[in-house]
């Protein structure tokens, strides 16, 4: 991009700043739209260095659209996960006593060491359909194993690993 291309772009965002600026507010509320013109401003620069811009002034608007747009979907999407007034340590809840975690902890020990203790095909069974989400025809097929081995590989997994945890 020359020089004088350059200034005839600034030229043209100086001339149009104040209504994109009025556009962005209108769409985004006036605390938003300084950022979200300026992002523009930017991105019409940075299009302008890639190539020749036609017409500068409906690439400035398009571009303010599209951002005021995404902010819009970005807003949308943040209000399903966001619940206004809570802090995160409202929406967890209380921490767990140190007593209780402990009692997880040696819960998760005690599985992890029964899963360990089990016979390698009934522990590679277990590890297929519970951790990797397979079904049991696929497990089947995968091991050369019947689909009737597959549940009593099940069975006993479950069997031992439930006595684990009580």
């Amino acid at each position: 991009m020359s020089d004088q291309d350059r200034d005839s772009l600034r030229d043209v965002i100086a001339r149009h700043a104040r209504d994109v600026l009025r556009f962005l507010t209108r769409r985004v509320g006036a605390d938003n739209a300084p950022d979200l013109a300026q992002e523009t401003f930017l991105r019409v620069l940075r299009h302008a260095e890639r190539g020749a811009v036609v017409n500068p002034a409906a690439l400035l608007h398009a571009t303010a659209a599209n951002l005021a747009r995404d902010y819009a979907r970005r807003r949308r999407t943040e209000n399903k996960y966001v619940v206004a007034g809570l802090t995160v340590d409202e929406l967890l809840g209380p921490a767990p006593s140190p007593a209780a975690r402990l009692e997880a902890e040696e819960s998760v020990s005690r599985f992890f060491a029964a899963l360990d203790a089990l016979p390698p095909r009934c522990r590679e069974v277990f590890i297929m359909r519970r951790f990797e989400n397979l079904h049991q025809e696929e497990i089947a097929r995968r091991l050369g194993i019947s689909r009737n081995m597959v549940e009593k590989h099940l069975r006993a997994a479950f069997k031992e690993l439930k006595q684990a945890l009580k």
